[in-house]
């Protein structure tokens, strides 16, 4: 990952309508919600959902 952000203020978190605790989001090089997973994610979740999504948008900014 080239960023991890946290939210120290919760203003994002209000912007992004979270309502949940934990929620994960994957941000696209638009700066746009490509995903968002509610709640803890465990290594299925994480190869399963969450890596898929990632991949995707890493081949896309390659071509």
């Amino acid at each position: 990952y080239t960023r991890i952000g946290a939210d120290r203020n919760g203003r994002v978190s209000i912007d992004w309508g979270v309502y949940g605790l934990p929620e994960t989001f994957v941000i696209d090089a638009e700066g746009r919600i490509a995903y968002k997973h509610i709640g803890p994610f465990d290594r299925r979740s994480l190869e399963e959902d969450i890596l898929p999504v990632v991949r995707r948008l890493q081949e896309g900014a390659g071509s």
